[in-house]
């Protein structure tokens, strides 16, 4: 029986440890992600950094499940102002990203 405890230990902590770097990785890839969407349109990603939001499971286009990941970022077009984003991924795939509107200058 404590065998089977430590072993059952020993998968939870190498199973809370895939979980975590690959959140550490789709975090990543949200960032940059949100830092080209922020170059393309000439705004300014502010702080630097996604926060996460959300996460359930989704079925890709294969229906295979994954982990949805959603995050939130803020965004500036006047240097002045706070604005907000968001982000989907979709295990390591960017599902969707959102930018608050605003005024084109």
């Amino acid at each position: 029986m404590r065998e089977l405890l430590t072993g059952l230990a020993i998968v939870l902590i190498v199973a809370g440890l895939a979980f975590w770097i690959d959140s550490l990785r789709a975090r990543e890839r949200a960032l940059a992600a949100g830092r080209r969407a922020c170059e393309r349109y000439g705004v300014q990603l502010l702080d630097e950094t996604v926060q996460f939001a959300q996460l359930r499971l989704a079925r890709d286009d294969a229906g295979r499940l994954r982990l949805r990941r959603s995050y939130t970022f803020e965004f500036s077009d006047t240097g002045d102002n706070r604005r907000h984003g968001a982000i989907v991924m979709l295990g390591a795939e960017l599902l969707d990203l959102q930018l608050e509107p605003y005024p084109a200058q």
